[in-house]
């Protein structure tokens, strides 16, 4: 049986990497943070069988639990998806961010070294498209120049060549996927398309009024997480390791999903969005369009769901909450 390690297990992207490997038959095992609060919903969701999913407690600031764990699970795989994602909140706490985004995953790579999984262990990082930040072409492809444009960005773009490093000096296979923005119904509430259809269903179910938004003119290329992940696992069986852009090749901006919202609840979304400055980053990232090409070709992967079906989608899921919500306070 393979054994994998998945950093993040309990967001978006490592609830959906748990759910796939599981169904491959693999042992997986998750690294999860102490806390005063148990966040663990999304996997409990999905009521996977505990023989095979197995949590341990550790962080990427904490080297020696990293080590514990890799020592005790000896896996075959390690995913390395675990960051404080956010991009506007980066700003606020860029100390924080950098630590987790880029010395944690040095951290990481440094402990699969230290137990002697270096040769042993394949290895994926959760690259991202905010690494081209000021892009440099149109579209972003694997040798477009990374141009950063925030905190998280640029823990990004430290994780990232980090890992090419540590392919290149120790013989690892490690790969990165340069993920352009993807997202689901398990997507935070606090990340903009989850914002938007959040609370838009809710204010068809009468439960909010209006929606605050920053810029709605930047443009991210959206797809389906859950599309995502399956290619972090191709990228891993590979004899070869090597780096990938994920991507729709489609860009749409941010007013273009609240429409796509709005639209399929009948309603009108000048009605009720409005501008709050501090939602807008202190350094934008404009334009943001990937070449999947290199994806195709090599692993045979492309994105399946489209912008309209991805909005549609996410808002169906997010309404049956609101009709829960708006059923419970009658």
């Amino acid at each position: 049986m393979q054994k994998a390690l998945i950093t993040g297990i309990t967001g978006q992207d490592g609830s959906y990497l748990a759910e796939l490997l599981l169904s491959k038959g693999y042992e997986v095992h998750g690294l999860v943070r102490r806390s005063s609060s148990v966040e663990r919903t999304r996997l409990d969701a999905l009521h996977l069988p505990t023989d095979s999913l197995h949590l341990h407690y550790g962080d990427l600031s904490d080297s020696a639990s990293l080590q514990r764990i890799l020592y005790e699970v000896a896996p075959d795989e390690v995913y390395n998806l675990a960051a404080q994602s956010h991009v506007r909140i980066s700003f606020d706490v860029p100390e924080f961010t950098t630590d987790v985004v880029a010395t944690g995953t040095v951290r990481l790579l440094e402990a699969i070294r230290a137990v002697g999984l270096i040769k042993k262990v394949r290895f994926y990082q959760a690259s991202s498209s905010e690494m081209f930040g000021k892009v440099q072409e149109v579209p972003q492809s694997e040798s477009t120049p990374f141009w950063p444009r925030s905190p998280y960005a640029c823990g990004k773009v430290c994780s990232h060549w980090m890992t090419v490093n540590y392919r290149e000096s120790y013989g690892m296979h490690a790969s990165s996927g340069i993920l352009f923005n993807h997202e689901s119904p398990r997507r935070g509430e606090n990340f903009v398309t989850r914002k938007i259809t959040r609370t838009a269903t809710r204010i068809k179910e009468g439960l909010e009024d209006k929606l605050v938004m920053g810029n709605l003119d930047s443009k991210r290329d959206w797809g389906y997480a859950k599309e995502y992940v399956e290619v972090m696992w191709l990228m891993l069986q590979q004899d070869t390791p090597d780096d990938y852009v994920l991507a729709t090749g489609e860009t749409r901006t941010v007013q273009d999903f609240v429409e796509a919202t709005f639209s399929y609840l009948d309603l009108d979304w000048r009605d009720y969005v409005t501008f709050d400055k501090k939602f807008v980053r202190p350094a934008e990232v404009d334009l943001l369009i990937g070449n999947p090409a290199k994806a195709k070709e090599k692993l045979g992967w492309e994105a399946k769901t489209r912008f309209t079906d991805l909005a549609n989608l996410m808002t169906n899921s997010d309404w049956n909450l609101a009709r829960s919500e708006a059923a419970r306070r009658l």
